[in-house]
């Protein structure tokens, strides 16, 4: 697939970051193929990892260090289990030794090999790492810089202007409706009377997937998404990282099972709950869904699962037609700005990730495409922004809780699109565009560096 293929939006991995940890292990994992591609692989005998900015400044809390291991080891971040990872990484941290690719051991000190170069900003992006092989020697083998760019989506050497780049330089005429803003999404959607997923589903055959492929991947993506949540409903203690935030969800779903059904709000309760257990889960460690990241990766399985539980009018092919109206919309966001909360801030995560909710819940309602982008539109405008200050530089505080205001600001961003009558005077464009400058002029201590806001307001000892 493409890299412009709305699919590549979402991404199974590991927690808790997708920008810090998901990123850093594909890019790790990419740095030891190309040494067995170069047939340099059994002449290692050291190799490092340099992680810079953004990524030293939150690398412990965000597992950097353990996702830098992992993917040297050369695991999949898609099929490990994350206990294998999380014994994989202990047992190389206590022996320091570390199976290059699974193959070839090497001393491997971590304390030496994973350096933070926490006041170093490589220029291209604030998400820099660079890996290093030498020989025996100590002659340099091979040495690759890379960024990770929000998302897991990871680009070697240049990596904003390559990735933005690769962007631009899309839609082959294969692709019978191509896009570059929503206003052209708009368009196509309105010549050709599909609607957004639909003109999605065409676009993804023309890249050269078959049908049958398309809706396999968005069951795939589904499964994962509720196997995540399913998990951080029934678990209970406190989460990893040393601040002892207690998991929430599963105490929450019985103390909603026990009170009485009158409650009219308590679907507002519902929908938390589903998003505090998915990013309880993140925040752990487990297997999670970039959607579009993993710091947001509760927003859309909860409004997923507002709509599974909670309508059931709605057949099961109403969740492919949110995905694929959700990932369109996140797309567009990728394409015009970023979802890097190391450029843009928390708007550029969890205000996306209720934007693509706020678009998928508003098609299936049975809204217009004009109304869907409406819905995207008015789930950012209120998320505009939002800085990232991870309290101690965990995915915890308040990276959980700011999932479950997100999805219900979606839904109520969809509940407003649907009763207004399309005169609305901001468009999703204009919003994009506003997150874009707006996370351009945020200073850098509130985005994803720890470095202020309630990272230093709330001491953690």
């Amino acid at each position: 697939m493409q890299p412009y293929s709305v699919q590549d939006l979402f991404k199974v991995g590991l927690g808790p970051s997708s920008s810090h940890t998901l990123g850093p292990m594909r890019a790790a994992e990419r740095f030891v193929l190309h040494l067995q591609e170069k047939g340099l692989l059994e002449q290692v005998t050291q190799v490092r990892a340099d992680l810079y900015g953004s990524l030293a400044l939150t690398g412990v809390g965000h597992a950097t260090d353990k996702a830098v291991v992992l993917g040297l080891c050369g695991l999949d971040a898609a099929t490990i289990d994350p206990q294998d990872a999380d014994q994989t990484f202990l047992r190389v941290r206590t022996e320091q030794q570390l199976p290059l690719a699974g193959q070839h051991s090497v001393r491997f000190d971590l304390d030496e090999s994973v350096r933070f170069f926490k006041d170093i900003f490589l220029p291209e992006h604030p998400n820099g790492m660079r890996f290093t092989a030498e020989d025996a020697n100590g002659i340099v083998l091979l040495s690759e810089t890379w960024y990770s760019v929000g998302g897991g989506a990871i680009a070697n050497e240049l990596a904003r202007d390559s990735a933005h780049r690769d962007l631009l330089n899309e839609f082959p005429d294969s692709r019978p409706y191509p896009f570059f803003n929503a206003t052209e999404l708009l368009a196509r959607c309105h010549t050709s009377g599909l609607s957004i997923a639909e003109v999605t589903r065409d676009n993804e055959l023309g890249l050269g997937s078959r049908e049958a492929e398309v809706k396999q991947w968005c069951q795939h993506i589904l499964d994962a998404m509720f196997a995540c949540l399913d998990r951080g409903m029934t678990l209970t203690g406190a989460l990893p990282g040393g601040l002892d935030v207690q998991r929430r969800a599963a105490r929450m779903v019985k103390s909603l099972k026990a009170q009485p059904t009158t409650d009219d709000l308590a679907l507002i309760d519902w929908v938390s709950v589903y998003a505090l257990a998915v990013n309880e889960e993140n925040a752990a460690g487990g297997r999670v869904v970039t959607a579009p990241t993993n710091g947001s990766a509760g927003v859309i399985p909860a409004v997923l699962a507002y709509i599974r539980f909670h309508l059931p009018q709605l057949d099961h092919n109403a969740e492919q037609t949110f995905l694929l109206t959700a990932a369109t919309v996140g797309w567009l966001y990728k394409r015009n700005a970023s979802i890097s909360a190391a450029e843009m801030g928390c708007q550029g995560e969890i205000g996306v990730a209720s934007s693509m909710a706020a678009a998928g819940l508003a098609a299936v309602l049975g809204g217009t495409p004009a109304q869907a982008e409406h819905a995207a539109e008015i789930a950012m405008e209120h998320h505009l922004g939002m800085t990232c200050d991870p309290v101690g530089g965990l995915v915890q505080v308040p990276c959980i809780e700011r999932n479950a205001f997100g999805a219900v600001k979606a839904i109520q961003a969809a509940r407003l699109a649907l009763r207004e009558p399309g005169d609305h005077r901001v468009s999703l464009d204009q919003v994009i565009e506003t997150m874009r400058q707006t996370g351009e002029d945020m200073t850098a201590k509130y985005k994803e560096t720890a470095l202020g806001g309630l990272a230093v307001n709330v001491v953690v000892c």
